[in-house]
């Protein structure tokens, strides 16, 4: 639980409204929520779906693990409480974001079901979309783009999602891309079509 320490605080709403930007826009606002293993494609497909959807004129952004906790969650670590609250601020970023009319991505691991399902709680049925990037623990380790999985077998990194800490796989996410099976571009044309059916486009 997020100790709150803001009081005396009022919400104030604008003279714009969220249908007035996604109407100048021509799409609605969304987040999907890419989620899986250290290595799983979550970022790489996460960029192509941007590049894929700003090409087609559409407003997109990543939220990407590392570039977040390289400015606003640089304070926080990879304790089970660090986690929870990077992905608290994460979602509330997100919702902002929708409400702006944008299409946002996010590409963290988010290990624990309680702090995803958290976060779908700040957002409307529509708006939120789990995406789990789906490719086996050895096929991550196999490719171990950062070298993190090396680290972590030789006990350099503790606490190390898949190898010393739990990862807990989505039970109803919105879609499940096989990211060992499927190209970044045909997941992300997967995602598309979602979105499309979803009426985000």
């Amino acid at each position: 639980m997020t100790e709150i320490k803001a009081t005396n605080i009022t919400w104030h709403e604008g003279h714009v409204g969220r249908e007035e930007r996604e109407g100048m826009l021509k799409q609605k606002g969304a987040l999907i929520w890419m989620t899986g293993f250290s290595g799983s494609g979550k970022s790489t497909v996460a960029y192509t779906l941007e590049h894929a959807l700003v090409q087609q004129g559409r407003l997109a952004y990543v939220l990407d693990g590392d570039n977040v906790r390289h400015g606003l969650n640089k304070n926080l670590g990879f304790s089970a409480e660090d986690r929870t609250e990077n992905i608290r601020r994460i979602g509330e970023v997100g919702k902002l974001f929708v409400d702006a009319g944008i299409i946002t991505i996010t590409a963290f691991i988010s290990p624990y079901r309680a702090d995803r399902d958290q976060v779908r709680e700040l957002f409307g049925a529509d708006d939120f979309f789990e995406i789990f990037c789906h490719a086996p623990l050895d096929v991550c380790e196999e490719r171990d783009p950062k070298g993190l999985y090396k680290k972590a077998r030789a006990g350099e990194i503790k606490g190390f999602t898949g190898i010393d800490d739990p990862y807990e796989e989505p039970t109803k996410p919105e879609l499940i891309i096989p990211t060992h099976e499927l190209s970044p571009q045909e997941s992300s044309i997967k995602l598309i079509e979602m979105l499309e059916a979803k009426g985000k486009l």
